[in-house]
């Protein structure tokens, strides 16, 4: 009985080995390849192109508010304290108004990015899992997630035939 389950054992591990042995493994730089999508180019032009809007428009904010606290500083010892507390007051609204702006104007680029980006991300990702499902990998690591500590020649990187997948 004992040499049975000696045997029964030793009879599973070689088939989990083989199993084990039989996995295969891939790697893939997203960011590489979602830097060869054309796709790509157009929606970071996008987003470009409304950071530089927001920055325009913030720098105007700033130019006005420096006026105004350049007006403030000289002219301050000429106010009155009712006119004084007004310029103020005006200043810390504009400088409020400024940073809510920034806030604002940020989460809007970050909403954009998040639009244009996701079907381009989708699309990169169905083709990813379209070569893996196609080639029988069991896992793709993204080495553009960090330097893995080791990798074997054996991984096979699949950019090259997720760029044909997408007729890049």
């Amino acid at each position: 009985m004992k040499t049975n389950v000696t045997f029964s054992f030793i009879a599973v591990l070689l088939l989990l080995g083989g199993i084990v042995n039989a996995q295969k493994f891939a790697h893939i730089n997203s960011q590489e390849l979602l830097a060869s999508m054309p796709e790509s180019d157009s929606a970071q032009a996008t987003i470009e192109n409304m950071a530089i809007d927001f920055g325009t428009q913030l720098e105007e904010m700033q130019v006005e508010l420096n006026k105004k606290y350049d007006d403030y500083l000289t002219n301050r010892d000429r106010y009155t304290d009712l006119i004084r507390q007004t310029k103020e007051s005006e200043i810390a609204d504009m400088n409020e108004r400024i940073q809510q702006f920034q806030a604002i104007a940020q989460q809007e680029l970050e909403n954009q990015r998040n639009t244009l980006l996701r079907p381009i991300l989708e699309k990169a990702n169905n083709a990813v899992k379209a070569v893996a499902e196609e080639n029988g990998f069991i896992y793709v690591f993204d080495l553009s997630l960090g330097n893995p500590i080791y990798f074997s020649e054996e991984s096979v990187d699949i950019l090259p035939m997720v760029k044909v997948k997408l007729k890049l």
